[in-house]
């Protein structure tokens, strides 16, 4: 596939390294140019230095031949005036665009029509952190949570613990242990090492444990990994901006919401704007202020600025004031795998995030969602197989039948609104959902074929 990116930030830059190990022709505009040859010397890809949004430069990156234009830039406008260049000098087939104001979004039906600002698909990174981070304060205890079938089926990562009725045990115990509830181990990441997880295998404290269940079986399946917590109930935001503010606002009226916000114009605004969330002006980083406001009997502090080292800073600090449950934004990709798991209990990332939504409509076959697992080294995804056995590889095979690549697990089958947990024996007809998980992304070309359909097909 011929991809143009525009913007060659973070998001840009891992949407690159995502596609080009995937035998993708990738172009990346941008006008810094330090960073674009630091892309080319670790990438294959092409670079170009110029404004995004001008028709020249896009030309000059083969927009008449792309079949996909990927506009992140940080100017919500840039990007969708390359939408509009596109569509109307280039006819560039597929234009996504990533848009962060809330006004744009607001009024999306209207403003992102064919006929007005053709973007076939939005992007909102902050819309996406802010679910993310809603589903894990709904589920204490998951380091990740991921929809399928519109939520009728959820992939959670865990953490073992010391005195889980499943730690120490084979995985085949879980099967007699809860007889009435059906979930399938898909993967195990211990000391960072990928396990495809078979029956015999042992799970140990500390394992990293992906399972899939329906979602009203999720926490009882959690309970068998480890200590199940309590629900979350008082929240501290640090940072009000718009990961901040939206965040506040879907949690107020079920949780116990204080945000912390070192602007004063912005905390006047915020506190019109948030009917139950207290908002207090200050510093997250305010020893005295966390003290007075209780942190010791607070569930989850959200570190949220655009700083990842107050980011980092405050959730130490939080932490050592005895707050439960510690989630900090971290951009930087470097500092993702230094902090988590040690005093930060859930670092986010906002790319990761991103890359996910992005992945979903660019991926061949009929592929429905698409999340980036394990900081982009895994990927779970949600395909729809066509077709009957003597067009498509999966369809009138059982599970056991097909010919998965190395790393790959189907975890679960979606069909009539129905959550199958994947056994050898089902067989996969036509129109199902399939959610597969894959510990060595490089195999994702593989995946893709097993569900395109042949030409027998009509």
């Amino acid at each position: 596939m011929n991809i143009i990116i525009l913007g060659a930030g973070q998001v840009g830059g891992t949407l690159a390294e995502n596609l080009a190990s995937e035998a993708n022709d990738i172009t990346i505009i941008d006008t810094d140019t330090a960073r674009l040859r630091e892309l080319a010397d670790r990438l294959d890809i092409r670079t170009l230095d110029g404004a995004a949004s001008n028709p020249s430069v896009l030309a000059q990156a083969g927009a008449q031949d792309a079949d996909m234009l990927i506009a992140v830039t940080n100017s919500d406008e840039v990007n969708m005036v390359a939408c509009q260049v596109a569509h109307t000098v280039f006819n560039i087939p597929t234009k996504i665009a990533r848009i962060r104001e809330h006004d744009y979004l607001y009024n999306d039906r209207v403003l992102f029509a064919d006929k007005a600002m053709p973007v076939d698909v939005l992007i909102s990174p902050e819309e996406l952190v802010t679910q993310h981070i809603k589903k894990m304060i709904q589920h204490p205890g998951a380091l990740q949570v991921l929809d399928f079938a519109e939520g009728k089926a959820q992939l959670v990562a865990v953490r073992a613990y010391y005195g889980g009725p499943l730690v120490g045990r084979e995985i085949s115990f879980l099967r007699s242990h809860m007889p009435n509830v059906d979930t399938r181990v898909a993967a195990i990441f211990r000391q960072d090492r990928p396990i495809i997880p078979k029956g015999d295998t042992v799970i140990e404290a500390d394992d990293e444990v992906f399972f899939i269940a329906a979602k009203k079986d999720i926490r009882a399946v959690m309970s068998e990994l480890r200590r199940l917590d309590n629900p979350y109930k008082r929240i501290i935001i640090a940072g009000g901006g718009n990961i901040g503010a939206r965040l506040a606002e879907s949690l107020e009226q079920d949780f116990q919401v204080k945000l912390i916000e070192r602007n004063l114009s912005r905390c006047h605004y915020l506190s019109r704007h948030l009917n139950n969330t207290i908002v207090l002006n200050g510093s997250a980083s305010d020893r005295d202020l966390l003290i007075e406001e209780n942190i010791e009997d607070t569930d989850v502090f959200c570190a949220l600025t655009n700083d990842d080292e107050a980011n980092i800073m405050a959730s130490m600090l939080a932490k050592r004031l005895g707050v439960r449950t510690v989630m900090t934004l971290i951009n930087n990709p470097a500092y993702v795998e230094l902090v988590q798991g040690g005093v930060i209990d859930i670092a986010i990332s906002p790319q990761q995030t991103t890359i996910g939504a992005l992945l979903t409509h660019i991926r061949r076959g009929d592929i429905v969602a698409v999340h980036s697992l394990r900081r982009g080294a895994a990927e779970a995804l949600e395909a729809i197989a066509h077709g009957d056995r003597n067009s498509s590889k999966v369809v009138g095979r059982a599970i056991e039948e097909i010919h998965l690549p190395p790393g790959t697990t189907i975890g679960a089958i979606i069909r009539n609104d129905k959550v199958l947990i994947a056994h050898d024996d089902i067989v996969i007809q036509n129109d199902d959902h399939v959610i597969l998980f894959l510990v060595d992304k490089r195999r994702i070309v593989e995946v893709e074929r097993l569900f395109q359909v042949g030409l027998t097909f009509f």
